[in-house]
């Protein structure tokens, strides 16, 4: 008895003279986290993921310059200090000259520390996304709508929309610029939740049924093939085990409670009733991400709509038993799944307005350091404290540039008249008057 409590906590190798104990094996554990680290992986999707995130990091760093009230501004000793605040694992002003197509960086002329501000071209992007969302609130009303109607009461909680609500494209304000302002359409309850008025008949065909018409006709399959089907997009790389095709065929026949049908009560102990409620999930996260701008969500946004949408399953091991039709991506600072089937080769097949200009965004980001010679252009920059206005130009100016129109208007008037020597009137600088000395004086500030 002694010898097997030994043998327990030390390990000893099995032998001719052990033989005789028994040696237990672990069966391996099957989880969510293990179907994670197996599944066969999208490169470009993770390529994608990963630029998504610098993306994101940029807009958060652009949001704090935005709160300051000094001027559009912030000097880079600041900056260092929202590394933490932004999730930045490299030094703050490392981060900022990987992108100058972003971020300008230019000498303050009276405190001489090195300042930080956003560029034009990257401003004008924002802007333009900014009016872009104004001018496409008729559709995002739509989007809301769709949402209520697949909720089980018809309702949503606000704080739910607020947490996707850039994934949904709606403004920073849309409970005022949205919520209330349709007020025919939508009525707010206890100020944090939102039903619609009326039932909008025209909007409860699911963007799944668009892709199921046009394979009955192109294909010219049966109504029984494709009354209930999804598109499956496996990625490259998936092996396909001995019995798949045959489980996925009968599992795309089921029929199941579509996401703007009637809620009726679906008995799970009848035949077939758990694969049947796992597949109205299923649905239902499709048509979610199928509203989105870019068909794609963080996994843990979708806790918040559990209790609306009546999802009573796990939903990161739904989305791993069907990775033809999802994909979950580990890159970046959370898990996100994507709609397999609306990105092609990392882009996303039907862009919308909105997804452009973020597009374009991302391009500029993606320049990181070439092509910088664009970015030369002088433009002013008013403080907002003391009144000051000063100029800077985008390749930014080093100490001692204030020399170079002095010498040029010099090497001028020497050409203009050579072989004379300057009068002691004439200025020594090459200035030609008092104004122009003020003008000197003032790009040499610059």
């Amino acid at each position: 008895m002694i010898l097997v409590k030994c043998l327990r906590h030390t390990r000893i190798l099995f032998g001719p003279f052990n033989s005789f104990l028994q040696r237990r094996w672990k069966k391996p554990v099957i989880s969510a986290q293990t179907r994670i680290e197996t599944r066969t992986r999208d490169l470009k999707l993770d390529k994608l993921m990963i630029h998504i995130h610098k993306f994101k990091t940029i807009l958060n760093i652009h949001q704090l310059i935005s709160q300051r009230k000094r001027g559009p501004f912030v000097s880079v000793q600041l900056m260092s200090r929202w590394r933490n605040i932004v999730c930045l694992n490299v030094g703050m002003g490392a981060f900022l000259h990987k992108y100058p197509h972003v971020f300008e960086l230019f000498m303050h002329p009276f405190r001489r520390n090195l300042c930080c501000k956003i560029t034009r071209r990257m401003r004008d992007l924002i802007d333009e996304e900014e009016k872009i969302t104004t001018d496409y609130e008729p559709e995002l009303v739509q989007r809301i709508k769709k949402l209520l109607m697949m909720s089980k009461n018809g309702t949503l909680h606000v704080h739910a929309l607020r947490l996707v609500r850039r994934e949904l494209g709606l403004p920073e304000d849309f409970r005022d610029s949205i919520l209330r302002k349709y007020s025919k359409d939508f009525r707010l309850v206890d100020l944090e939740i939102v039903e619609p008025v009326d039932k909008d008949d025209s909007l409860v065909e699911a963007e799944v049924e668009k892709w199921r018409a046009k394979e009955y006709i192109d294909k010219w399959l049966s109504e029984f093939e494709t009354s209930y089907a999804f598109p499956i997009n496996f990625p490259t790389g998936f092996k396909i085990e001995r019995g798949y095709r045959e489980k996925l065929r009968n599992w795309q026949r089921l029929p199941y409670l579509k996401p703007y049908e009637s809620k009726e009560v679906l008995r799970v102990r009848t035949c077939g009733g758990i694969e049947r409620f796992e597949k109205r999930v299923v649905g239902i996260i499709h048509e979610l991400l199928s509203l989105t701008v870019e068909n794609m969500l963080e996994v843990e946004r979708l806790a918040h709509f559990r209790k609306d949408f009546a999802v009573e399953v796990n939903v990161r091991e739904l989305l791993l038993k069907h990775p033809g039709i999802f994909y979950i991506c580990t890159k970046g600072s959370a898990k996100t799944v994507f709609l397999r089937e609306g990105y092609s080769k990392g882009c996303l097949i039907m862009p919308n307005p909105i997804y452009v200009v973020r597009r374009k965004m991302l391009d500029l980001i993606l320049l990181g350091c070439r092509n910088t010679r664009s970015l030369e252009y002088p433009e002013e920059i008013q403080e907002e404290r003391n009144g000051l206005v000063f100029r800077t130009n985008g390749g930014g100016r080093r100490d001692g540039d204030w020399v170079i129109p002095i010498l040029d208007s010099y090497d001028q008037n020497v050409l203009e008249t050579p072989g004379e020597i300057n009068d002691s009137k004439q200025p020594f600088d090459g200035c030609e008057s008092e104004s122009s000395q003020s003008v000197c004086f003032e790009d040499k500030f610059c």
